[in-house]
């Protein structure tokens, strides 16, 4: 261990108090150094805002009764262009459905309606199954899947453990998935985009 001595003379010695001084500004530099590499550690990294950021989707190339899928937060998240076929099919069914209200399902009160969407036409839903997170597939009505049964009016099937959801995503009864499937926050942007990741009261 290295002791070094302090110059000679008191408090008032010039040359002790420009020691001290030069002493204490070397002492704050490396404490400085040291703090911001620790404190730059703890911001969150590219990647990590990446996943969390919004996405910005064209709706003009989906035909009606065409499906895209984009990803967000590494979740595949569905965009479905329904018909006016489609939209009457989301009617008369509820006795089989577990919570056709989507009273269970942490939504806006804009999305709480039989279509669970803002526009009748467009149905966005994160495309992961709420049993396990397998991810279902969509069928179309006499799809002829005889997993879903013969009155089937369309909607989505996992074939892991055979839950089924309507075409809003509302689960059947008597099915594994125990909720709705999740709807992801999102806003139109005019008439032809979407923004998934954020809400008009954001």
């Amino acid at each position: 261990m290295t002791v070094t001595a302090l110059p000679p003379g008191g408090a008032s010695d010039p040359e002790r108090r420009t020691w001290l001084i030069a002493t204490g500004a070397a002492g704050g530099a490396a404490a400085l150094a040291t703090a911001v590499p620790f404190v730059s550690s703890l911001a969150p990294s590219e990647r990590a805002k990446a996943q969390g950021a919004s996405v910005e989707v064209e709706l003009g190339d989906i035909p009606p009764g065409g499906m895209k899928t984009v990803e967000w937060r590494g979740k595949p998240v569905w965009i479905q262009r329904r018909t006016p076929q489609m939209i009457a099919a989301l009617k008369g069914q509820e006795a089989a459905l577990a919570d056709p209200d989507s009273t269970r399902d942490d939504i806006p009160a804009a999305l709480r309606n039989p279509g669970r969407s803002m526009k009748p036409d467009i149905f966005v839903a994160v495309g992961i199954c709420t049993h396990l997170g397998c991810s279902p597939s969509a069928v179309a009505q006499g799809g002829g899947n005889p997993s879903v049964g013969a009155e089937w009016h369309g909607g989505f099937f996992c074939p892991c453990h055979g839950s089924t959801f309507d075409l809003a995503g509302r689960v059947f009864r008597n099915k594994p998935a125990p909720t709705n499937l999740e709807l992801p926050p999102h806003r139109f942007v005019g008439e032809t985009r979407l923004v998934i990741g954020e809400s008009d009261s954001a």
